[in-house]
C-alpha cells in the first residue's frame, strides 16, 4: 500500500507504510476476537486494545508523513537553491530515488524522477553502480564526497552532498581534462585502481587492445608496470612494443599511457601531440647522446631553451661515470633498464632529477626515449638521512675512541702519581714527571670534548640563572678577547631558569666567543644575548625538530669573515675546523653540540661571507626557581675529602677491570694505602672468587663496561649474598651507561676515568666510612 502526496516542489514521492500497516493488522485482530470473547468484560477490553492499536498506528503514520514532508521539503528546498545551475543537479530521498532534478538535468538526462542515480548516469559513466556505492559509502563518513570519473567523452567529475537523510548531487563534465583523456592526441589511456583492475579506458586504447580488457594483467606481458620503461601489450594483432607511463590520479587511481613504439620517431603528427601533451616530463635521445626534443615540462624542469642543440651530459650531471656510457649500455641492452638520479646542471638552484631510459626501436637507427621526475625533495631526505648516520657512526666512534683513551691516560696519570710519591721537588726527575702529568691531563681535556661531542659525557646538572652564569664569566670573557674585540651582553630581562652543568655550559660559551674572536683579527663586536621564547609549533630546522614550548636562547653574533654554505654542515663534525692547520683541534664545536645536546637543547648556526656568523641555542626553560647556594656548596671545601685520604685503609676491596695496566695501578694505589686488595680481570673470575664464603669484602671497585658479564650485572648478582657491601663503578664512559644497563645500583658511586690515585683511595675511603 502506498499513498502519494504532491509539495510544493510539484515532483510525487512515495511513503511506504510499513509499521503502520501492522499495527493495523494487530488492531482489526483484536476486533476480531472481541466478537468470539466469552464476556462482556473481555470484549470490552479487546474493544480497548484496537482502539488503542489504531490510534498509535494513525498517530505514527501521521509523524512519519510529516517527517517525509519535512525531509522531501528540505530536499526541494535545496534542489530550488540550483534551479539555475548550469550543471545537473539531482535530489535523492533515503531510499535513493530521485525526487528533484534542475533545468540543466531535464536538458541533459531527461525525466528521470523516481529512478536511481546509478540508472540516470549508466549512459555516460561505465559502471555507475559501483561509482554511486564509492560515493555512498564515504558519505556515511563524510557530508561530502567527490569522484572525477574518466569516460571516453572526456572526464565527469561527480560531487554528492548529505542533505537531512536525502542526498544532492552534481554532475559536472564540463570539467577541463587538458588532454588527459588522450582521446584528441589519438595515445591510448586507461585508468585503473590500486588492485589492478581497469575501471575505464580511451577509445584508442580499446581500438589498440581490441577490445575491453578488466584487469591490468590481462593487457601487459609482465607486471608491474615501470613508468619509462619499453615493455609489451596484448594488442588486437597480438603483442606489440609500447613505452609505458604511469601517473597518479587520486583515490588510489592510476593513469597508463601507453605510447607505441611504431609511433616514433617524433615526426609522427599523432607521437608528436601525444608527446607535447603528456603530463610528464619527456626527452627523446638520439643514440649519441644528443637531444632531439623535449616536452614543455621537461624544458622546465632542465631549463633547457626551446631549440638549442645541446647533448644530455651537458643537461645533467652527477651520475657517478660518463653519461654517454649510461646511454650506450641501455641502448645497446647490456644493462637492464632502471631509474637513475643526476642533478639539473643548468639551473641555479639544486635540482635533482629521477630518469628513467626506454628504448625505442623503429625507422632508422635506435633512440631513448626519457621520462624524467622531479626527485629534489627525496634526494634531500636521502642526504639528510645519511648526514644523521654519519653523524651518529662518528658520534659512536668518538666514544669508543675516548673510552679506550681514557683507559690509557689512567694508567698514565696513576703510574705518573705513583712515581711521584717517591721523588721529592729537589729530585732531577721531578719536573720530567710533573710535565708527564700535565700533559696527560691535557689529553683527558681533549678526550672530554670527544666525549662531549658523543653525548657521553658525565654531567652533574643543576639548575641555572644564566644572567648569573654571564655575570660570573664576564670578566674571563673579556680576558679572553683582547683589547681589539668588544663584547656585549644583553639579558633579557625576564629570563627562565634552565638545567644544565654549569662548567660544561661555561665551556660552551668561551668556545663560541673564542670562535668569534678569532674571525675577527682586525677587530670588532661581539654580542651575547638571551631571551625567554614561546615555540607555539614545532620549529623544524636542519635536520632537527625543536618541539613547542618555552625556550631560553643564547645567541652568539660575530662581525667576522663568515663561513662558506658549504662547509657551514660540517662545522659539527670533530676533526673538521675552518683554521689554518695548527689554530684549532676541530674539537671545539663539536663539544659544543655534545654538550647542548646532552643537555637536552639545540643549537643553530647561520653565517654570510664577509658578514659574520651566529650561534642560536634553544635551553628548555625549567620550572623550579635556580639555587644559587649549590656554588657555594660546591666550592667550599668537603672536609671528608680533605682528611680521609690521609687516613691508612683497613678493609677489603674486590678490584675487578679488564685494563691490566688500570687494574695495576688501581691495585697498587690501594694497597699503599693500606688496604687489601684481591683482584679480577672479568665479572665472571670476580663471581667465582666471590663463591668462596670464607672471603670477607668491604668494597667492589669495578669497570662499568667489560668484556662478556658488565659491572652492574655481577654486582647485582653478587649483592644477593653479600648486601652490605659498598660499591664503587669506574668507566671511560658517562654515569648514564648504567642506564644501559638496568639502571641504579643501591650503595654504589661512580668514578669517571682518568681519575688519579687521590681521587680513587679517597672515594673507597669515604664509601667505607
Amino acid at each position: 500500500m502506498a499513498d502519494q502526496a504532491v509539495l510544493p516542489g510539484k515532483q510525487p514521492f512515495r511513503f511506504r507504510v510499513g509499521p503502520s500497516a501492522g499495527l493495523l493488522l494487530l488492531a482489526a485482530l483484536c476486533l476480531g476476537l472481541s466478537f468470539l470473547a466469552p464476556g462482556e468484560i473481555w470484549r470490552i477490553a479487546l474493544y480497548v486494545a484496537a482502539a488503542s492499536i489504531t490510534l498509535t498506528a494513525l498517530l505514527l503514520f501521521l509523524s512519519k508523513r510529516r517527517a517525509r514532508a519535512r525531509d522531501h521539503a528540505l530536499l526541494v528546498t535545496a534542489g530550488k537553491v540550483a534551479a539555475d545551475d548550469p550543471v545537473p543537479v539531482f535530489c535523492t530521498d533515503a531510499a535513493g530515488a530521485i525526487i528533484f532534478q534542475n533545468r540543466a538535468a531535464e536538458d541533459r538526462f531527461k525525466d528521470r524522477l523516481d529512478q536511481s542515480m546509478s540508472r540516470a548516469l549508466a549512459g555516460i559513466i561505465a559502471n555507475s553502480s559501483a561509482v554511486i556505492f564509492r560515493q555512498e559509502a564515504a558519505l556515511a563518513r563524510d557530508r561530502q564526497a567527490r569522484e572525477t570519473v574518466v569516460t571516453k567523452r572526456g572526464s565527469v567529475r561527480l560531487t554528492a552532498f548529505r542533505v537531512g537523510p536525502g542526498t544532492m548531487w552534481r554532475v559536472d563534465e564540463t570539467v577541463e581534462t587538458t588532454g588527459r583523456s588522450a582521446d584528441w592526441i589519438g595515445l591510448p589511456m586507461m585508468v585503473v585502481s590500486r588492485n589492478d583492475t581497469i575501471l575505464s579506458m580511451n577509445e584508442a586504447m580499446r581500438r589498440t587492445l581490441g577490445k575491453r580488457m578488466r584487469a591490468l594483467g590481462d593487457v601487459f606481458e609482465t607486471l608491474p608496470v615501470q613508468t619509462g620503461q619499453k615493455t609489451r601489450l596484448k594488442g588486437a594483432d597480438g603483442f606489440f612494443d609500447a613505452v609505458t607511463i604511469e601517473l597518479q590520479a587520486g583515490d588510489g587511481r592510476r593513469e597508463i599511457y601507453a605510447l607505441p613504439v611504431t609511433l616514433l620517431p617524433l615526426e609522427d603528427s599523432v607521437a608528436a601531440r601525444a608527446f607535447e601533451a603528456l603530463p610528464v616530463a619527456l626527452v627523446h635521445i638520439a643514440g649519441d647522446g644528443r637531444l632531439l626534443a623535449a616536452n614543455p615540462q621537461a624544458q622546465t624542469l632542465l631549463n633547457l631553451d626551446p631549440g638549442a642543440d645541446l647533448s644530455l651530459s651537458g643537461a645533467v650531471e652527477g651520475l657517478g661515470r660518463p653519461i654517454n656510457d649510461w646511454l650506450s649500455d641501455t641502448l645497446e641492452e647490456r644493462i637492464p633498464a632502471r631509474p637513475e638520479m643526476v642533478r639539473a646542471r643548468l639551473r641555479d638552484d639544486d635540482c635533482f632529477l629521477q630518469v628513467t631510459l626506454g628504448r625505442i626501436t623503429g625507422e632508422g637507427d635506435p633512440t631513448l626515449l626519457a621520462v624524467l621526475h622531479d626527485a629534489t625533495e627525496l634526494k634531500t631526505m636521502e642526504q639528510q638521512f645519511v648526514q644523521s648516520q654519519k653523524m651518529q657512526a662518528i658520534g659512536e666512534l668518538a666514544g669508543g675512541v675516548a673510552h679506550d683513551f681514557n683507559n690509557l691516560l689512567t694508567a698514565i696519570t696513576g703510574h705518573c702519581d705513583l712515581l711521584l710519591l717517591r721523588h721529592d721537588q729537589g729530585a732531577p726527575d721531578y719536573a720530567d714527571l710533573v710535565q708527564i702529568n700535565q700533559n696527560a691531563n691535557r689529553a683527558a681535556s681533549l678526550v672530554g670534548q670527544l666525549l662531549a661531542f658523543s653525548r657521553k659525557q658525565t654531567m652533574q646538572p643543576e639548575i641555572l640563572d644564566l644572567r648569573d652564569t654571564m655575570s660570573d664569566l664576564t670578566h674571563l670573557l673579556n680576558r679572553l678577547v683582547g683589547e681589539r674585540i668588544r663584547l656585549h651582553l644583553d639579558h633579557d630581562p625576564g629570563l627562565l631558569p634552565i638545567r644544565a652543568d654549569r662548567r660544561q655550559l661555561e665551556q660552551v660559551l668561551m668556545n663560541l666567543v673564542v670562535n668569534a674572536r678569532d674571525a675577527m683579527p682586525e677587530g670588532g663586536d661581539i654580542h651575547v644575548e638571551t631571551r625567554v621564547v614561546h615555540l607555539a609549533e614545532p620549529l623544524f630546522r636542519d635536520e632537527a625538530t625543536v618541539p613547542p614550548g618555552q625556550y631560553v636562547t643564547v645567541e652568539v653574533r660575530d662581525e667576522g669573515t663568515g663561513i662558506p654554505t658549504e662547509q657551514l654542515t660540517r662545522i659539527f663534525e670533530p676533526f673538521f675546523t675552518t683554521k689554518r692547520t695548527g689554530e684549532g683541534t676541530g674539537l671545539g664545536l663539536s663539544m659544543v653540540y655534545g654538550i647542548v645536546t646532552q643537555s637536552g637543547g639545540f643549537i643553530f648556526a647561520d653565517s654570510r661571507l664577509g658578514e659574520g656568523t651566529d650561534f642560536v641555542i634553544y635551553f628548555p626553560v625549567h620550572d623550579l626557581p635556580a639555587h644559587p647556594e649549590r656554588v657555594a656548596q660546591e666550592e667550599a671545601p668537603d672536609p671528608v675529602a680533605e682528611t680521609v685520604p690521609h687516613l691508612p685503609g683497613d678493609g677489603v676491596v674486590l678490584l675487578v677491570e679488564d685494563e691490566a695496566s688500570v687494574r695495576a695501578f688501581a691495585s697498587r694505589a690501594l694497597r699503599m694505602r693500606g688496604y687489601t686488595v684481591v683482584e679480577a680481570e672479568s665479572a665472571e673470575e670476580a663471581l667465582e672468587k666471590l663463591a668462596d664464603t670464607s672471603l670477607s669484602v668491604d668494597v667492589f671497585v669495578t669497570d662499568v663496561i667489560m668484556p662478556g658479564m658488565d659491572g652492574p650485572t655481577w654486582v647485582r648478582e653478587a649483592l644477593k649474598d653479600r648486601p652490605d657491601v659498598k660499591v664503587v663503578f669506574v668507566s671511560g664512559y658517562a654515569e648514564d651507561a648504567f642506564e644501559k644497563t638496568g639502571g641504579k645500583v643501591p650503595n654504589s658511586v661512580f668514578l669517571a676515568k682518568p681519575f688519579s690515585l687521590s681521587d680513587l683511595t679517597s672515594t673507597v675511603q669515604r664509601q667505607l666510612h
